[in-house]
């Protein structure tokens, strides 16, 4: 398995997932991707579950949670790691987020928060003290994250929001139906996608970060998590990165899944 072993400031690090029925979502992707699971044993975890890929002794590749509040829809949420938790907090604000949980030390390994950007979508930061719980230890294979995507009804603010609080830059491709995709980079590295919500995006659905998971086969993938109880949003098809597709789970988090073609 391709370990990871750093993440950079600004790239993403982690995901986990916000859901009303834990039970559902561990049968769900644990049936779509083969994940297993286990409960962190930490005061500050209040039975957050971390998911493994080979195992319950396999390496993590992202988290679940109880959803706390039932108003919240279901979602996941991505994690950036930073070198500064409570400067990002400070660059939120002044951007014109707001914080969602304030910065603070989670098991003596890292310090996180978690916010909520001009539009209302959720995303959150870790700070990792040392080599104990960097993020995800594996990628770069078919069940772990691939990319995470922010979806928005205004490009502009959100480049300058995400600019501002993750020194982002900013650059423009065309993959899908013509529409016009922006790519994040913090340097030179690709970290993150921006696409723009226009006319034909469901106009219940709230702007927010959706991580894709890469899969071998897409169809295959799609197909079975229809079988398992979600929704395709969006049916499998071809973009220059490779072959997509969006489905809503089970519970109402929107995930994607993505078979690669390895330049991105």
């Amino acid at each position: 398995m391709p370990e990871v072993t750093r993440y950079e400031p600004g790239t993403p690090c982690w995901i986990d997932l916000a859901s009303p029925d834990p039970g559902t979502s561990r049968r769900f992707y644990g049936d779509l991707f083969g994940w297993s699971s286990y409960t962190l044993s930490v005061e500050q975890a209040n039975d957050y579950e971390i998911f493994t890929l080979g195992g319950a002794d396999g390496p993590s590749v992202g988290g679940m949670q109880t959803l706390a509040d039932p108003a919240q829809p279901p979602s996941w949420t991505s994690y950036f790691t930073v070198a500064d938790v409570d400067a990002v907090a400070r660059a939120v604000v002044a951007a014109g987020g707001r914080e969602r949980l304030p910065p603070r030390e989670f098991a003596h390994v890292g310090r996180t928060a978690m916010f909520t950007d001009f539009q209302g979508s959720d995303f959150a930061v870790w700070q990792p003290h040392g080599d104990e719980l960097r993020g995800a230890e594996v990628a770069g294979e078919p069940s772990t994250m691939y990319w995470v995507e922010l979806a928005t009804r205004n490009v502009e603010k959100a480049r300058r929001f995400y600019g501002e609080v993750f020194g982002w830059r900013a650059s423009e491709r065309r993959y899908y139906r013509d529409w016009v995709y922006t790519i994040w980079r913090a340097g030179v590295r690709p970290v993150a996608g921006l696409v723009h919500m226009d006319a034909t995006w469901p106009a219940e659905w709230p702007g927010d970060w959706v991580p894709y998971f890469e899969v071998a086969d897409v169809d295959a993938a799609a197909e079975h998590a229809g079988e398992l109880g979600a929704t395709v949003t969006v049916p499998p098809d071809d973009i220059e990165p490779g072959r997509f597709a969006v489905v809503m789970d089970p519970t109402g988090a929107r995930v994607g899944l993505i078979s690669p073609r390895r330049a991105r």
